[in-house]
Parts: C-alpha cells; sequence; structure tokens
C-alpha cells in the first residue's frame, strides 16, 4: 500500500492541489468579490492562463498569421508530453515484455472490459445527449465523446485496492484495464482531436527522428560490440551520452507532431518505443521498479520531480471553471462515466468470459466486474485534457471540465458498490 500511495503522492497529489487553487480562483468573485468589477478573479485567472511567453514564437498557437507561446501552450501542449511519454512507457513494456502485462491469455478478458469501458460511455454519453438532450444540446457536445473514455489509473488502482483489498485478482485485473485504457486514449488523442490542420507529411520528421535514433544510439553499438562481453561502445554510449541523443530526437519528433496538426503533446510516443529498456517489468506500482537500471527507467525517474511540477500547473491551468459554469456537458460526461463505465464493463467482461469462454480470473466473479467499472469511473487527469481539446474555451468546455472533476465521485460509489456486491477483501 505505501508504494500505491508514494505514487499518489508522486502523481496526483500536486495535480489536485492545482486543481482546487484553480476553483478557488476562478470562483473568488463569489467568495470576495471586489466593489465595482465582479468578475476581476475570474479576469485574473483567464490573464495568467493565457499570458503570452513569447509572441511571434516557433512554437504555440496559430494566431493571425503567427505563433504564439502562452503559459497555457507551454504546460498542455509542450510539456505534458513528458506526462503522456510515462503512460506510454508503461504500455509499451506491457506489451512488448515476455512478461508483460497485456501479452497472452491473461489479458484477453480485461481487453475485452476496456473495450467496453469505451464503448459503454460513448454510448451513454452521446445516447442521452440526443434523445434526453435534444438534438441542439447534441450537436453542442457530440465532439465530447471521448472525456468519460478515460481511467485515471493512479486514483483508480488506489480506490481498487481499498475496496477489494491489495490481494484480491480484481486489483490487477484493474490495472490491466487501467493500462489498456491509457493505450486506447492515446490513440484517440491522435486520430480524433487534431490541433490544427492536418498536414501529415510531417510525420516522417518524427519517424525519421525515431529511426535514427534507434538505429545509431541503440542497435549499431549493439551490434559493433557484439562477440565482446565488455561492450565499450554500447558502455560509452550509455555512460557519456546518456539520454541526450533521446532527447535531440525528442525534440524533433515533437515539432513534426505540431506542425502536422496531430496534437503535440503526443510528440513523444515514437521517441519512447526506441529507448533501450529492461527485459521485465514488475509493474508501475511495485518497489522492484527502482532497481532496474535500464536507460527507460532511469528517464522516467528523473523525470519523476519535473512531472509533479507540471502536473500541477495543469491544474492550475484547467480546472479554473466557475461553479455556474455546471451544465448539460457536465452531467453527460458523469453519466458516461458513472453509468457507462460500468455497465460497458459488464457487458463486455461477461461476454468475454462466458460465451466466449476466456474465463476469469480465479477468486474473481463476474459481480465483480460492476465495482471495476464503478472504480474505473475515474476519469480526472486525461478526461480533463481530452476536455480542453474536445472544445474550445467557453461554456461548453467548462461544464465538461465540471464533469471530469466530479468523477471523483466514483471512488464513494465503488465502495457503496463493493459493500451491496458483497466484495470479499484480500488483502494478501
Amino acid at each position: 500500500m505505501y508504494r500505491v500511495w508514494n505514487f499518489l503522492t508522486n502523481y496526483s497529489l500536486l495535480l489536485i492541489l492545482g486543481a482546487i487553487t484553480a476553483l478557488i480562483w476562478a470562483n473568488m468573485d463569489v467568495i470576495a468579490p471586489v466593489a465595482g468589477n465582479p468578475h476581476y478573479w475570474a479576469d485574473t485567472y483567464h490573464s495568467f492562463v493565457e499570458f503570452k511567453i513569447w509572441d511571434h514564437a516557433p512554437i504555440g498557437h496559430m494566431h493571425d498569421g503567427h505563433r504564439t507561446l502562452t503559459l497555457h501552450y507551454l504546460i498542455n501542449d509542450v510539456l505534458m508530453a513528458l506526462f503522456f511519454a510515462i503512460a506510454a512507457k508503461e504500455v509499451w513494456e506491457a506489451l512488448i515484455l515476455k512478461n508483460g502485462s497485456l501479452r497472452g491469455k491473461k489479458a484477453a478478458t480485461p481487453l475485452f472490459a476496456t473495450a467496453g469501458g469505451m464503448f459503454g460511455p460513448i454510448a451513454v454519453y452521446l445516447g442521452m445527449a440526443y434523445f434526453v438532450f435534444g438534438s441542439e444540446t447534441y450537436d453542442a457536445v457530440q465532439n465530447g465523446w471521448a472525456i468519460p473514455t478515460a481511467t485515471d489509473i493512479a486514483f483508480s488502482y488506489l480506490v481498487g485496492r481499498i475496496v477489494f483489498g491489495a490481494g484480491h485478482p480484481a486489483v490487477r485485473f484493474l490495472l490491466l484495464l487501467a493500462i489498456a485504457d491509457d493505450a486506447a486514449g492515446l490513440i484517440i488523442l491522435a486520430i480524433f482531436y487534431p490541433s490544427g490542420e492536418l498536414a501529415p507529411e510531417w510525420l516522417f520528421l518524427s519517424l525519421g527522428a525515431a529511426i535514427a535514433v534507434y538505429v545509431l544510439f541503440n542497435w549499431l553499438p549493439r551490434y559493433l560490440d557484439r562477440g565482446n562481453k565488455a561492450r565499450p561502445i554500447s558502455s560509452f554510449v550509455r555512460t557519456k551520452l546518456h539520454f541526450f541523443p533521446y532527447f535531440v530526437a525528442g525534440c524533433a519528433s515533437w515539432y513534426g507532431f505540431m506542425v502536422s496538426g496531430l496534437h503535440p503533446a503526443l510528440g513523444l510516443l515514437p521517441i519512447v518505443v526506441t529507448i533501450p529498456h529492461a527485459d521485465r517489468a514488475f509493474g508501475i506500482f511495485s518497489d522492484a521498479e527502482k532497481y532496474l537500471t535500464d536507460l527507460l527507467n532511469q528517464i522516467e525517474h528523473a523525470l519523476k520531480t519535473p512531472v509533479e511540477i507540471i502536473l500541477f500547473f495543469f491544474g492550475l491551468l484547467n480546472a479554473g471553471v466557475q461553479l455556474s459554469a455546471i451544465g448539460d456537458a457536465t452531467w453527460l460526461v458523469l453519466a458516461g462515466l458513472i453509468i457507462g463505465k460500468p455497465l460497458g464493463i459488464l457487458a463486455f467482461g461477461w461476454f468475454a468470459a462466458v460465451p466466449l469462454r476466456l474465463g476469469m480470473p480465479e477468486g474473481m466473479r463476474i459481480i465483480d466486474l460492476v465495482v471495476v467499472g464503478c472504480v474505473a469511473a475515474i476519469g480526472f487527469t486525461v478526461s480533463l485534457f481530452i476536455a480542453t481539446v474536445a472544445f474550445e474555451g467557453g461554456p461548453v468546455q467548462d461544464a465538461a471540465k465540471m464533469g471530469a472533476l466530479f468523477s471523483f465521485a466514483a471512488a464513494i460509489i465503488s465502495i457503496i458498490a463493493g459493500k451491496v456486491c458483497r466484495v470479499q477483501k484480500q488483502n494478501g
């Protein structure tokens, strides 16, 4: 439990602090109004978010034919690439390593459940938007269909351990589902939420950077050292150059994503797969992870503190929504998460386990899928991120953000669902 709490404090508590600070700041006009200016605090908050760091910059939002680098762009589009790189590292190891958690038959039912945890929220979100709120609301909110598909891996895993106990097979099932959900979320962001006009030819820059850094600084040193146990060239590259070639390649790949129109926060993904990695993975919440000395794990550990700070500013710059902004999109996001997630995970998990005979982990019941679905409904980080790219700034985006923030209610629902479904905690 210490390792989980340690991970949560590293990557999530500062994010929550930033989000709470933003909420208070954006609503200070109600708490401490300024005479003669009823929007004083809201204006100062939005001025802070859109603070211009560099006008006519080589990177940033396009505006009047030139790019402008704002504080919001620096955090959301540039520095959040480091957060998504860490997520991609976990997904990559789960897919390619011999003992990876997303390989083989053991991952089959969780992967089906993951699909349900995507399609269920989409169906509830779009269905309710059209049939309950009407075509006008549907037209306004339809682009936010991916917001309730996300699962916050850290908080969901922590709540899962509280509900099921550390030794319950449902906890590992939940972790597999959350990792697969991260992978699907990265794909959705890349395909459905481009940041501008698509110019796919620029992706050759990202591809070229990935191939070049892999061949020159990963494959070639090992090839030249073949038969030599001392491995002098590989050791030189590892000790003297360290992460620098991958940093250069990462900058080139990020720029390629930005100019191509894909969201630049995903720009480091092609480089992550080229970095030398361990031959085993113990899992993101395992104490043994800190003993792995491969370059990929070293980079992840080096990024820990910077990413903590980045997530604080991400919460600060994106969660500043006035409480009066609660609207249709808020309830649609919440319904997609709290209703769609459990139903989708239950339906697809049952289909995989029973009709397809892929089975459930030993010691886990079908009814436990309902509770897993409730836990996975904590969207928060990635839901908040998708809300910022799905909608232009305004009432609909603010309402959707509120839905992402309120998804913490799923933690309470999960505990209640665990009691109702008579989950037997296993603290092994």
